[in-house]
């Protein structure tokens, strides 16, 4: 099957750093590749894909502090994925909504894998103009706000099982991967490892547009002996950062439409702590692969108990739950059943 996979510009395919969506499509590019499809990967052009690429731009763009509209490269690359659409049997779609007038219009079967939140009430509009777009769940909590879409299945995320290892001795210190945002509530991260007594290591990114929560309400809290923050960290370090971990901490305020950091950590054995918010429910087994808490008083509670959990277990689970294998079959099979439902094929 000729397909083409489009991904945002943000970030490189994979990402250096933070960027789950980018991270996702590359595991799925590299998936149907090695499968034998022939895939065409539209992305930044230092991306790095066994696939055929289609560079939009240079870089990045976070990483080109020079640029100040990013959305003009996104038309861009809407405009070229329609004028080559004929040459696919198939195109997936990650850019959230952005193509959807141009998609309508089109000759090729296509989906949309929605990764973001759905939950604000700017979408309603948006939806109720396209409600024949097919798209794809990541959790089936992120489909809540708007369960009357043109929902083509859920596909939760996977992950090569080669890309971590993982190790059954317990680290002394918590986790806490992300972004500095106020809906990530790294200051819920800091007040549990205080309680506890646990240090807490702080892997986060700071978008410009959160610089200011930055400044105002973290900054002040990292002044504590407890408390290390490392910066932003690539995929090469995630290893030792979460099997040299006791636990991850994941004490979202937010309804989480997947959170990739779940399933990294699981690969590697370490158990995650989360707050029970969005996908947290269809994706921590609570007791298995960690814990699922209401408050910051039953998070450090729990943290007494992860010592009799099996790091060995949690990693059985990421591959029989979470595998880039498992993830592909699931988007071969949504692929199929729209190519066969299309009225451009079947003309």
């Amino acid at each position: 099957m000729k397909i083409a996979q489009v991904a945002p510009l943000y970030e490189r395919v994979p990402p250096k750093f933070y960027g789950g969506t980018e991270r996702i499509v590359s595991c799925l590019t590299e998936e149907l590749v090695r499968e034998g499809h022939d895939v065409t990967l539209f992305a930044s052009g230092d991306s790095l894909t066994s696939a055929r690429l289609a560079p939009v731009c240079d870089e990045a763009l976070r990483l080109n502090q020079e640029i100040k509209d990013d959305i003009l490269y996104h038309i861009i690359l809407i405009e070229e994925v329609a004028r080559r659409a004929a040459e696919f049997d198939f195109i997936h779609f990650h850019l959230n909504y952005l193509h959807f007038p141009i998609a309508r219009r089109l000759p090729t079967p296509h989906v949309t894998t929605l990764h973001g939140r759905l939950d604000l009430p700017e979408y309603v509009p948006l939806y109720r103009e396209f409600p024949d777009a097919p798209v794809v769940s990541i959790s089936d909590s992120q489909r809540e706000p708007l369960p009357q879409l043109n929902w083509q299945g859920t596909v939760y995320h996977g992950l090569p099982e080669d890309l971590f290892q993982c190790r059954t001795d317990r680290g002394k210190y918590l986790a806490f991967i992300g972004r500095f945002s106020p809906e990530k509530r790294v200051d819920r991260a800091i007040e549990i490892a205080k309680r506890s007594g646990i240090p807490l290591k702080i892997a986060a990114k700071i978008e410009n547009t959160e610089l200011d929560y930055y400044k105002s309400e973290v900054e002040p809290l990292l002044d504590d002996p407890l408390i290390e923050y490392i910066g932003e960290i690539d995929e090469e370090q995630k290893q030792d950062f979460f099997c040299n971990a006791y636990a991850q901490v994941f004490p979202i305020d937010w309804p989480e439409p997947f959170g990739l950091v779940m399933i990294e950590a699981m690969a590697c054995g370490t158990p995650t702590i989360a707050f029970r918010c969005g996908s947290v429910p269809e994706i921590i087994d609570d007791g298995v692969t960690g814990f699922i808490v209401d408050s910051v008083e039953e998070a450090v509670e729990s943290l007494k108990r992860v010592a009799a959990l099996d790091r060995e277990n949690c990693r059985r689970t990421f591959q029989k739950r979470f595998s880039a294998e498992r993830m592909l079959k699931d988007y071969v099979k949504i692929y199929g059943r729209i190519q066969s439902e299309s009225p451009s094929v079947a003309a």
